[in-house]
Order: structure tokens, then C-alpha cells, then sequence
């Protein structure tokens, strides 16, 4: 059998689910859409003698009569030689054989579609061509079949952004490096991993990044880019609702693939951080054979969220949070894909006048946007391409909904829609602030405010504090960094200091968010402003370095400095030459330290010493 295969590379493959002849290099890209277009479909409860029930192929909408292949009928009543047992995706015969004419007879009573036939593929008009782009220029995905579902004429782009069905931001989601905007360094013309993905040498990676800046889109142009070639299968899972038995399903089939179709699986898991050690686990040994590449998408730093072993067998990439000049470009994109106009500054040129002089009256009004409303949104989505996609959408459905239908008098234009920035900021409401309270950014934003306060920037103090709160931080956490740090960098140079932040603590504990946000202002203003001192806090560390880098049991407590309560110890000469301060006049001459630390001065002491 291989030989038979081996010496029929160069001719057409038969695809034993809709029996079209297909070159040897594009079959397994074809077998894949064929067998997820027929899953769909209705399988045939008839049967034949010598053989299991057989599918029906796909009914097309429009098809009002059966066509049937003629000659392969009438070959099949003629008595065709039946076809070699080898399995059919191997056969070279361009014939269909008696399997084809059973399904054509089991169907000569019902419309079928014209993929069914090999030769009789509908040639569509140019008015049918222009209805399908339409459709993809919507987002909306054509129909698989050759059999095109006409659109009606008047769908317009404001009828398609009220009844969109899913997300302008899923909808307009890139297929193509081209279009994928923000990420230069990650994948630019002459990185590194921009080579690897036009060689489709795709490594498995772990995708890090804030919320909204096209993990999961590059993840899916890297997938699509390899089943074009067919050189991998893509799978997409998401660790919130994958179980662990789901993931071995997942690799069982990418094992068999690899055998049976010498093809890589690309195994896609969003939001991988949400997967325990064991879970992760999983994986090891599948990424280290090869038996899938992994690409993992989490928002959480990987060194603590991802396994060290998994982390090893991963290359990481960064993706940074998106600018606003990237994200002008992705709103520029879905307006013109939508067909909204953008307008200047000026509002006097918001309707083109050679719309209005044209002849033919418009159905639907048209919809506007200004520059200085995009410019809005993309400043107040905080880098998050997704907020700043759906906020699009909401302001313009918002703005289209208010335009009643049969507002302008019959057989008139409509009333031109325009959505101007009050509109984009009323769907936004205030800041898409990037923060989590459990995650990285919490840890971040309290060392950027300990920092600012230490380097007596009050301004940045302010604003690391502001963000935290607006973020919604726990106040009394803030207070008690607040508490720490007037002993740990204030000090002694301000002894006041510790008492400010102890009572900012307790006002905050009293009245609660919002009303103690100006305590926690005021108290931060205080330590920014503060003189600092850090004696306590390196004379304490380095009591700290003594004991642990003390080398045998540690000294006792000189006798004379111990406690005397009962006749035992005073034999034993506890307390015996303690001199009592306050007794005399003048300062006492007193051993305070362990006789191995006499003269020790932890305040001018280096560890390093030792």
C-alpha cells in the first residue's frame, strides 16, 4: 500500500467525504473543513445491505431540484468495476464508483447541493460574488458550501451593528500579522520570532501580558498560518473550564495525528495560570517530544504562576500593555471596515454634500463618527484593544438605537447619526484602570508608592495612591504599609511620623472607602514630606545578620543581667553584681552584652565583618 501511495504523489487525492479530487499537499487541509462542514449535516437513517448508513450531504438553501451526475449514474447502472478496498482518501480513480451512486439514488427524491458533484460545480454572478464580500466585511462567515446564501440587498452596517451577535472585538479579530497592530517587538519584520512563524518553525511559547493587548489573536494568527499549509491542526482550550481528562483526550488525538497524518497539533490554553502544578504537569512530557506545541496566554507573571519545568520547555514572550497610537489604529480599522466615516474637527463637514445631491435615496441612515471620540476612547481604554473595541460598539448601537425607525417623513433621506465624544465617554463611564488586587500589578503599584515616598516625591506618591484606591485596593492595607514604613525609612528623624500613620490607620478603620482617601492623602503627603532616616531599620538587620551567621550555640545571658526571684537562683549568682541605674548619680560602667559581643555596634557594624 505505501508503494502504491509513494508512486501516486503527483496525482489528484480523492476525499472519501465529498468525493472531489484534490492535490496531494492540500488534502489534509481540505479533509479537516470537509469533515467539520458534514458534521453538521443530518446523517441518512437509510441503509444498505452490504454497507453502515450513509450521510447526507449538506442541503443547500437555494437548490430547488436535484443534481444529479448523470454519467456517474448511468455508469453505476452500467455496472461499474467497484473500487479497491484501500481506503478511499488514497484512491487516485476519478471515478465515484457505486458508493456514490447509492448516495445520489438514496437521494434522487430531495434537493442536494452541487458540492455533491465533482463536475458540476455553480459558476456564481458578480452580484452574488459582491452579497459574499459584504458578508466578510461584516465579520459575518460566508457559507462553506459552493451554494451561495444570497444577503438581502439593504443590509447596511448600521443594521448589522444592532443585530451583531457577538462582540465588535471577537468579530474583528486580526487573521494576519499585517493587521495586528501594538506588538513591533514581539513580532516585527526582523524579529526572531517573526522568522520562526514564516518557516513554521513555531516553538511552544507562553504568552504574557495585561488584559486586552492580543494574546489569544496571536495565538490564532500563528494557528491559521499553519493550517493554511497544513502542517499542524489547532486546538483551543481555556483552563476555567477544561478538565484534566479533556486535556489527555486532547494529546491521545495529537498522538494518532502525528502517526497516522504526520502532523503537529498546536494546543492552545488560555488563561494556563488557572491550572494547579499537577494540572501543568500534563504536559511535560507531550511538549518535550513534540507531540504538541503548547501556547499558554495568562495575565499573571509566569515565574510564580507557571511550572519551573513547564517554564523551561517554553519560550516566554512579553507582550506589552497597548499604545495609544496602536490603538488609534485598531479603531481606524473597525470603522472602516463597519463603514462609518470619520469626520475632522470641524462639525460643518460631518455629511459629505455629495451624498445629499445623489439621486438615490438611502434606506438606512448613515452613521458618523468623530476623530476626537475615537482619540477618546482609545485614550480611556488603557491600552486594552478589547474595552476599547465593545466601547465602540456600545456608544454606536447606543446612538443608532435612539434613531427611531420612521422619524423622517416617507420617501425622504434619514437623518444622518453621528457619535460625538459624550457619546463614547457615557458608555466608558471613567478609566479602564488596570489592576489586581491579588495579582503582580498589586505589587507593583505599593512598591512604586513605597518608593516615591522614600525619594520624598510627593507628586508620584499622590498618583501611585490614587491608583491603587481607584483600582479598588483594601485602604486599610494601604494604612498599614503607611504604619511600616514611618519606622522603616522615617524613623528617628521624624519620631511623629509613626503616630500620624497609626492614626490614619484607625480613621480609615472607622469611616471606611471613599471618605478615608483623603486621610490616606494626607497621611501619604506627610511621609513624602518627612525627613527620613534609616538607622533603626540597617541596625536591626544587622542584629538579624549576627544571630543567623553566629557560628556555635549562642551566647547565655550574663548572670549579673538575669532575674533573681527565688533563693536557688540567688545561689546560683543570678543578679549578683547587677548595678541599678537609677541609684546612682553618674553614669554606671556596665557590661550589657554577651562576653563574645563586648563592644559590638550594630548601628556601624557590616555583616561582611564576619
Amino acid at each position: 500500500m505505501a508503494s502504491e501511495v509513494a508512486g501516486s504523489v503527483a496525482e489528484p487525492v480523492q476525499c472519501p467525504v465529498c468525493f472531489k479530487d484534490f492535490a496531494a499537499s492540500e488534502i489534509n487541509a481540505h479533509l479537516d473543513r470537509c469533515l467539520l462542514n458534514n458534521d453538521s449535516c443530518p446523517t441518512s437513517t437509510s441503509k444498505d445491505e452490504n454497507g453502515p448508513p450513509l450521510k447526507k450531504p449538506c442541503i443547500s438553501s437555494e437548490a430547488s431540484s436535484p443534481t444529479v451526475n448523470t454519467t456517474d449514474s448511468s455508469d453505476a447502472r452500467k455496472g461499474t468495476t467497484p473500487s479497491s478496498p484501500v481506503f478511499s482518501m488514497f484512491q487516485t480513480n476519478r471515478n465515484k464508483g457505486p458508493v456514490q451512486s447509492e448516495r445520489n439514488a438514496s437521494l434522487s427524491n430531495k434537493p442536494i447541493a452541487s458540492t455533491a458533484v465533482s463536475k458540476g460545480i455553480k459558476r456564481h454572478s458578480p452580484d452574488e460574488m459582491e452579497a459574499g464580500k459584504a458578508m466578510g466585511q461584516f465579520g459575518i462567515d460566508p457559507p462553506i458550501s459552493n451554494t451561495l446564501i444570497k444577503t438581502p440587498r439593504d443590509t447596511t452596517p448600521v443594521r448589522a451593528l444592532l443585530n451583531i451577535d457577538k462582540p465588535l472585538a471577537e468579530k474583528l479579530r486580526p487573521t494576519t500579522l499585517e493587521e495586528y497592530f501594538g506588538q513591533n517587538k514581539v513580532v516585527g519584520k526582523h524579529t526572531l520570532l517573526r522568522s520562526l512563524l514564516d518557516s513554521q518553525e513555531i516553538p511552544s511559547l507562553i504568552l504574557w501580558g495585561p488584559p486586552g493587548c492580543g494574546k489569544t489573536t496571536l495565538a490564532h494568527i500563528i494557528a491559521s498560518g499553519s493550517k493554511k499549509r497544513g502542517t499542524a491542526r489547532f486546538v483551543s482550550l481555556s483552563a476555567t473550564s477544561t478538565s484534566t481528562n479533556e486535556v489527555r483526550e486532547v494529546i491521545k488525538q495529537a498522538q494518532n495525528e502525528l502517526k497516522l497524518m504526520k502532523r503537529k497539533t498546536i494546543l492552545f490554553i488560555d488563561e494556563i495560570h488557572r491550572f494547579n502544578k499537577s494540572q501543568q504537569d500534563t504536559f511535560l512530557p507531550h511538549v518535550e517530544c513534540g507531540t504538541v506545541t503548547l501556547i499558554g496566554a495568562t495575565t499573571e507573571n509566569p515565574s510564580f504562576q507557571v511550572n519551573a519545568a513547564l517554564l523551561s520547555r517554553c519560550r516566554v514572550l512579553v507582550l506589552d500593555k497597548l499604545s495609544v497610537e496602536a490603538m488609534g489604529l485598531i479603531l481606524l480599522r473597525a470603522v472602516a471596515t463597519l463603514g462609518i466615516s470619520v469626520l475632522g474637527e470641524d462639525l460643518n463637514d460631518r455629511i459629505d454634500q455629495d451624498e445629499l445631491d445623489s439621486t438615490e435615496l438611502r434606506s438606512e441612515p448613515k452613521v458618523y463618527i468623530e476623530q476626537k471620540a475615537l482619540d477618546t476612547i482609545a485614550h480611556l481604554c488603557d491600552g486594552d484593544a478589547r474595552a476599547g473595541l465593545n466601547g465602540l460598539q456600545l456608544a454606536v448601537q447606543a446612538r443608532v438605537g435612539a434613531a427611531r425607525p420612521g422619524q423622517s417623513g416617507s420617501g425622504s433621506t434619514p437623518h444622518d447619526i453621528v457619535v460625538q465624544e459624550e457619546h463614547v465617554k457615557e458608555g466608558l463611564q471613567r478609566s479602564h484602570i488596570l489592576y489586581d488586587k491579588a495579582g503582580e500589578e498589586h505589587y507593583n503599584c505599593i512598591s512604586a508608592l513605597h518608593k516615591s515616598m522614600r525619594g520624598s516625591h510627593e507628586n508620584a506618591s499622590l498618583y501611585w495612591l490614587g491608583r491603587m484606591l481607584e483600582g479598588g485596593e483594601d485602604p486599610l492595607y494601604v494604612a498599614r504599609r503607611l504604619v511600616r514604613f514611618s519606622s522603616e525609612d522615617v524613623g528617628m528623624a521624624d519620631p511623629s511620623a509613626l503616630p500620624q500613620a497609626v492614626s490614619a490607620f484607625q480613621a480609615c478603620h472607622f469611616i471606611g472607602m471613599p471618605e478615608c482617601e483623603v486621610i490616606l492623602a494626607q497621611c501619604v503627603v506627610y511621609l513624602a514630606r518627612a525627613p527620613k532616616s534609616v538607622e533603626i531599620y540597617k541596625a536591626y538587620g544587622n542584629v538579624k545578620a549576627s544571630l543567623r551567621n553566629h557560628k556555635g550555640p549562642l551566647p547565655s545571658v550574663p548572670l549579673h543581667l538575669r532575674n533573681a526571684p527565688t533563693k536557688l537562683m540567688k545561689d546560683l549568682g543570678y543578679a549578683e553584681g547587677y548595678k541599678y541605674n537609677p541609684a546612682f548619680s553618674a553614669p554606671v560602667e556596665q557590661d550589657y552584652l554577651p562576653e563574645e559581643l563586648r563592644g559590638m555596634d550594630f548601628f556601624t557594624w557590616n555583616p561582611s565583618d564576619l
